[in-house]
This record gives structure tokens, sequence and C-alpha cells, in this order.
């Protein structure tokens, strides 16, 4: 009896044993887009990878979020844990986000924006700034061609002594293959980077920059003394500061007036019936530029009223305008621009503008306050934003027209490829990045 008590133990164990050996050789399912560092290479080619860590589209994403009623919640994809920050390149349909690959190393990793599905994975990277935030993340274009940023700033090795030691470093990915290319520039002071135009921007936030190349990586340094002050424009060397790359070269603004280097100069290209001298540009985003400008003494509504305009920044021209209120005070920042994936439609906070027509509206009630802060605009010509009391609304720019939605909807971030993206933190503070479709 003893002996078949241990004959039975011995089988059962042997089936044990051979159950944790099937188990341990089919392998478990990690996340797919963790991939290990031990393989990664040196070569400045990204990585491809296919294999999405996703819902695909036709399933849908995990998450249903309230939507505008131009979105379905049933088609899409999400990802979790990524970057504040992402980019898109909406030529190209994809877009890029930042993954945290360990403790102090992150990866750039491009999706196509209908599907979610993974077109290429960059090698995993450590950056300069603490590792406890995630690196910063921008697109730009170029001659046709699209481009993802990540940069970092800080110090050169672990004995750094001194602001000569500090770099801005660049990781420049071709949107489509993604081929990589790193630029270092020694940079004192703490910069300001941006993409909005066929060129990487690194500034002081004043009259110091430079120009970074994002197809060869060219660095081209620009000093106050190169700025090519205008003529009789004494309001151009007071708050001097350079905003952003055109095709002609820097766009460079002072306390009023703005200019491109060796282009042209906003007292020429100033919207009829306002004064020449007067401009001041705000906000510059796809090769267009949002500039307030001052009604002519004497006319009509002089007193009460500005005329915002959007400039192409190529030639300065005028290309659609409106009237607004002129706030009580002075306000410290203004509201960033945003452009339609196809560049009809641009939007900045209380402004609508229509580019085909030239048609321009300014959301405002009578006493001059402005009810609706719009931050998103689609090829359709509705455009997304939220109230003065945080409730979300859609206004269609053809007509004018604000509608209110019910206070649960989120607001789309951004469109492209028919696709809008809406980054979302659970209540576990998970940031998620959630894509609907636009119903067709």
């Amino acid at each position: 009896m003893g002996q078949r008590v241990v004959r039975v133990a011995l089988v059962a164990g042997v089936i044990v044993l051979a159950l944790l050996l099937l188990l341990a050789t089919c392998g478990g399912g990690g996340d797919n887009n963790a991939d290990s560092d031990a393989g990664a290479g040196k070569e400045r080619k990204s990585s491809r990878s296919s294999a999405p860590a996703r819902k695909s589209a036709a399933a849908g994403p995990a998450t249903r979020l309230a939507v505008p009623s131009a979105y379905t919640n049933e088609r899409g994809w999400q990802v979790t844990g990524v970057s504040p920050d992402y980019a898109v390149a909406a030529s190209a349909g994809r877009v890029g986000y930042l993954e945290r690959v360990s403790a102090t190393r992150f990866r750039l990793r491009t999706v196509d924006a209908t599907s979610g599905k993974t077109r290429w994975a960059g090698d995993p990277w450590q950056p300069l700034s603490d590792p406890e935030h995630f690196p910063r993340l921008l697109a730009v274009a170029k001659d046709g061609r699209e481009f993802f940023v990540t940069w970092s700033y800080g110090k050169v090795g672990e004995d750094a002594l001194s602001a000569a030691d500090m770099i801005v470093a660049l990781d420049v990915y071709d949107v489509e293959s993604g081929t990589q290319q790193r630029v270092e520039l020694p940079w004192a002071d703490v910069p300001s980077v941006n993409g909005a135009g066929p060129g990487i921007l690194v500034s002081d936030g004043g009259a110091d920059s430079a120009v970074v190349d994002p197809a060869t990586g060219l660095v081209t340094r620009v000093a106050a003394a190169d700025l090519r002050y205008p003529k009789g424009c004494g309001e151009c060397r007071v708050e001097t500061q350079v905003r952003a790359v055109t095709e002609k070269g820097v766009l460079v603004s002072g306390r009023r007036e703005f200019w491109v280097r060796g282009g042209w100069h906003s007292r020429k290209t100033a919207p009829a019936g306002t004064e020449p001298a007067s401009g001041v540009p705000t906000s510059v985003v796809d090769g267009r530029i949002v500039a307030r400008w001052k009604k002519k003494r004497g006319t009509e509504g002089a007193a009460d009223y500005d005329v915002w305009a959007v400039h192409d920044a190529t030639t300065g021209k005028v290309l659609a305008k409106a009237e607004c209120r002129k706030p009580a005070i002075e306000p410290g920042t203004y509201p960033r621009a945003a452009v339609a994936p196809e560049g009809r439609y641009v939007v900045a906070g209380s402004l609508g503008f229509d580019l085909e027509t030239g048609a321009g509206h300014c959301f405002e009630e009578a006493d001059g306050t402005k009810p609706l802060s719009l931050t998103v605009a689609t090829d359709t010509g509705i455009a997304y934003g939220t109230t003065a009391t945080h409730t979300p609304v859609e206004a269609d720019l053809t007509t004018s027209r604000p509608t209110a939605l019910p206070a649960n909807v989120h607001v789309p971030a951004v469109e492209v490829a028919g696709t809008a993206l809406f980054p979302w933190t659970d209540r576990k503070d998970r940031p998620h990045l959630i894509a609907y479709a636009r119903r067709s």
C-alpha cells in the first residue's frame, strides 16, 4: 500500500513538472512595446517593430470616453504610460510618443494614426535632464519631409563645472524611415526649443538663437548683432525676441513690429485700416503667424477694438482677419494657435479664421468677455475648446456658431488622418493616449 502511494505521488510530480516546463517554453506575454535593451544596436538607424501593444482599430480601445458626436469611441486605439508630449506628422499620418524603457532610459515609438500599429521604434537612450521626467518631443517639417525631435538639456559628464559644460542634445528622426541623427549644441542658459517652421529653433527666449536643419543636422548660430533690424524701427530693438524659423529666415519681433531677417517687414504688410507700426506677433504655427494690430487713429472703433490677423510666414501676406474688443488688462501671455491638418482653418483662443475665404471671427460677449478658448481645428471647419467655466464646446467656423457640449465630453487635442487624439489621465494618475476615429 505504501509503495502504491509513493508511485502515485511520483507520477503526479512528473505531470506537474511537465506542465511547468511547458509553461516556461511558451513564455509570458509581456508588453510588446518594452523591447529588451540587450539587443539594441548602436547604429543611427532606428530598430523596426511591427508588434503593437494596444487594441487594434477593429477591436476598439479599452477606454470609452464620452466624445463629440463627430467621433466614435468604438474604433481606435490607446497606449498607457506615455509621455505628456506627443508629436503628429499630418502628411504621413503618424503619431510619435516617448515610452519609458527603464528608470533612466526612454525610447521614441511611432505608430500609424489610424490603426495604432507600430511603424518603428527608436533605440533606447538616456537624456541629459532629470530621468524622473520624460524628455521633450516635437515635430518639424522641411521640403516635404517630416521629422520627430526629442531633446533634453543638461551638463556634459559628471564633472561639469560651468555653464560652458551645458548642452542641448537633440535626436532627430525621419518620420518615414526612423533614421536618426544626433545634434549636440553648447548652450549656457535654459533653452526654448520649437519646430514651428522648416527648422528647429533653439533660443534663449530673447535675441540669441541657433537654427538646426532637421535634414542635415547643420547648426547656424544667430546673434543679436545679426538680426538686421529694420531702418527707423526703434521699438524693434526693445524686447527683441527670435520667434520661429520661416522659409526666408528667422522671424524676429520687438516691442512693436516684427520682421523676417533678410525678408519682409510687418510695417509693409499691415492689414488695411491698421497702424503699420503696431503689429505684435502672438503665436506661430505651421507657417502661419497670428498677430494683433491697432486700428488707425480716428477710425470707427479704434478706441475699443483691435484687429487680429493671420499672416503667411514666408511673405507676410495677410490671409484672414477679425476684430476683437480690447481687453481691460493686457494679457501676460497669448493663446497658442492651432491649424487644421490641411491648413484651411486656424484657431487661437477666442479667434477662428477661414484662410480660404479670408474671414475671421472673435467669439466674445458685448462687453469684450471672451467666452471661448478654442484649441483645435479640423478640416471640416469645426473647432473644439472650452468655455470660461471649462464647459466643453464646439464651434462651426463657417457659420461662427458655438455649441456647448455635455460636461462629461472630452474634446480632442488634435486630429490627424481622420483620427482624433485624446490625452487622458486615469484615477491612478496613469497617462493614456487614446485615439478615436472620425465617423464616416
